[in-house]
């Protein structure tokens, strides 16, 4: 039976049954929207509605992955048609989709074959604020420095890391 993550909105998806049950409590025009979804440290996939919070999704703890996630039904059967990895809260690297993509697959549902909108992180060293690259300028949109190619944004101020 699909249950509630520790302390947070969210709701933990580890099959088909679980999605259903899920789905079934979703309005029409919930279920028309993206949701907030993250991967916890156990693998398992956690839904919340779009509005939520990533961090509250997850209960305050660390994930695997984070993101936004669209359903459809298809030939009688559920899919995920879009996912993202727009987090804020864990400003997840592109390379986290493996454990969305093993989560989507554990349950079974089917997905893309990668994200359909990716988000790229990086936290400026000189400043230490986040940021969100755009178009490949790697420039910090706070203070002008230059941003590194790599992922940096491994862990944030109170200890949760959105990493695979």
């Amino acid at each position: 039976m699909a249950r509630r993550s520790g302390g947070g909105p969210g709701t933990r998806i580890a099959s088909v049954a679980d999605f259903e049950s899920w789905a079934a409590r979703q309005s029409p025009a919930e279920l028309a929207e993206p949701f907030t979804y993250v991967v916890g440290a156990d693998g398992l996939l956690c839904l919340a509605p779009r509005r939520s919070e990533h961090v509250a999704c997850a209960g305050g703890a660390a994930v695997l992955g984070a993101g936004e996630i669209t359903f459809v039904r298809e030939a009688g059967q559920w899919a995920a048609s879009e996912v993202g990895n727009q987090s804020t809260g864990y400003c997840p690297d592109v390379t986290s989709w493996p454990a969305v993509a093993r989560a989507l697959d554990g349950i079974p549902l089917r997905r893309p074959a990668a994200f359909t909108h990716e988000v790229v992180f990086r936290r400026c060293p000189a400043c230490a604020e986040h940021n969100i690259v755009r178009e490949g300028d790697f420039v910090c949109v706070f203070c002008g420095s230059d941003l590194p190619k790599a992922w940096n944004v491994e862990v944030d101020d109170v200890g949760r890391s959105a990493h695979p």
